[in-house]
């Protein structure tokens, strides 16, 4: 059996080879250049920084070269070169220091959306749009200058969303005694550790409701608040909007 796998793992290594070097001769044969790696740098630099009025003249720059050929299928084509796009994205964005999993979920998201796409120019629109959401967290999330023990209390905090989350656990986590990060929280985020939970996990409910399927009363759940009826009222106080009407406005929107 191991001498069968082994076959066949040498025979998948030659046909990737093989169409490696055969896509290399046809791109020389036509005289087409790959998009260089400058190009995609720019895109790259711009959500790293958290840079939202730049994507959209990063977008407009005439490309320097062709697109990768990741199918015979122009469509599919298009759709593979999304998500290679969107593996770009994420990995800016955690540079850029929004959280692991906020990245990873909308990197889920938008792949699962343009699958959906029909057209060659609808999965064009929705990488700029992916890029610009993706460079707005960066600003939203990225772009702060915590100490190294607040920044692990807000990682804890973050990882730990769907579970209760104690002031005493996350000081364990930070390193540092629960009185200090009380203090050393209100002075660097300027909020209280309790509000800050709050925020977080209104955050991550409004992710949900937009790129989810998930009900209200399940993200309620999810999310560790005590009751549906509280979950609106705290959903109401960051947004201004109950969770079903910002569902109905944001999917419309992400659509």
């Amino acid at each position: 059996m191991q001498e069968k796998s082994k076959e066949y793992n040498e025979k998948e290594q030659q046909v990737a080879e093989n169409r490696s070097r055969n896509t290399l001769f046809e791109r020389r044969e036509n005289l087409q250049k790959h998009e260089s790696y400058a190009s995609e740098r720019r895109q790259y630099d711009a959500i790293r920084n958290g840079q939202t009025d730049r994507i959209q003249s990063v977008f407009q720059i005439t490309p320097d070269g062709t697109p990768g050929i990741l199918s015979r299928n122009e469509l599919r084509n298009s759709k593979n070169m999304f998500i290679a796009g969107i593996t770009l994205f994420t990995r800016a964005a955690i540079e850029g220091g929004v959280p692991e999993e906020t990245a990873y979920a909308l990197s889920d998201g938008y792949i699962q959306t343009v699958e959906e796409c029909t057209s060659k120019s609808s999965i064009e629109k929705l990488s700029q749009k992916a890029a610009l959401r993706f460079a707005q967290e960066v600003q939203k999330s990225g772009m702060r200058h915590y100490s190294r023990e607040i920044e692990a209390a807000v990682k804890y905090i973050h990882l730990h969303l769907h579970v209760p989350v104690t002031l005493e656990e996350t000081a364990e986590a930070a390193g540092i005694s629960a009185s200090y990060l009380s203090r050393l929280f209100k002075k660097e985020t300027g909020m209280l550790f309790v509000d800050y939970i709050q925020k977080e996990r209104i955050e991550a409910a409004c992710n949900m409701l937009t790129y989810s399927d998930y009900t209200a009363a399940q993200i309620s759940e999810y999310l560790c608040f005590s009751t549906q009826s509280y979950f609106i009222k705290i959903f109401r106080k960051y947004t201004g909007t109950t969770p079903a009407k910002y569902k109905k406005y944001k999917v419309q929107d992400w659509k």
